[in-house]
């Protein structure tokens, strides 16, 4: 199914065509649903959503994220999701072996991590664990933003915009739903990874835009290639 680009405004009218209604999409009467946001309309073969053209993140239980430590307590970190609310990771939801005030041998401020969000309370509180596959302190690469709405965008259909980039650049990525993307390869293609993200990001709302990342890419390692030879 291609997907369709439609822009609409918060309470807006979705014709769901048999989709199931997911991000940015609330019930408005009984019959009708409406968009959430000022944004695009994303329709897949299973789900329609609605892709804001801005806003913060906040966190949802479950969301797997990009955070950096910015302060060291006696037993828990207190990590910026990047978010307007920070979050808690406590020494028990860590891989380590860790006693109460020595923690920061693991994870001092200014590291970053790849984490999921546990839980959440009625403040927006919310505590994050690296106690699951794939979870982990992120060592050397770099780090760059996104706006977070734009994340799906990123990620693509079944990954196919990120591996797209992942394949072309011979880079490893991780891309966090809060906006925090990791990128790790040799300089310059690092330096096209990041640049084609910075594209998507850009162009997120337009048709067409896998062909024209994937005509970008062709051209920036051509040059690549030619400029280090």
């Amino acid at each position: 199914m291609t997907e369709t680009k439609q822009i609409v405004m918060p309470g807006d009218p979705i014709d769901t065509e048999g989709l199931k209604p997911r991000n940015g999409v609330y019930k408005c009467d009984d019959s009708q649903y409406c968009s959430e946001y000022f944004g695009i309309i994303q329709k897949s073969e299973q789900f329609v959503d609605v892709v804001p053209f801005s806003g913060p993140y906040f966190p949802r239980k479950g969301d797997k994220v990009i955070g950096k430590v910015i302060e060291v307590g006696p037993s828990m970190w207190t990590v910026d999701l990047n978010s307007p609310y920070h979050s808690l990771l406590h020494m028990n939801d860590t891989p380590w072996r860790t006693t109460s005030g020595d923690i920061k041998k693991f994870l001092g401020i200014g590291d970053y991590v790849y984490a999921k969000v546990m839980s959440l309370n009625e403040i927006k509180e919310s505590w994050i664990t690296l106690r699951d596959v794939g979870l982990r302190k992120l060592e050397g690469g770099h780090i760059t933003s996104i706006s977070a709405p734009k994340v799906p965008r990123i990620i693509g259909k079944g990954g196919s915009m990120v591996n797209m980039i992942k394949d072309a650049t011979a880079t490893r990525i991780i891309v966090g739903q809060n906006g925090l993307i990791w990128v790790d390869g040799a300089p310059d293609d690092v330096m096209i990874a990041i640049s084609a993200i910075k594209m998507v990001e850009r162009e997120a709302h337009t048709v067409g835009l896998t062909d024209r990342m994937s005509e970008y890419l062709k051209e920036q390692k051509g040059d690549s290639n030619g400029n280090s030879q």
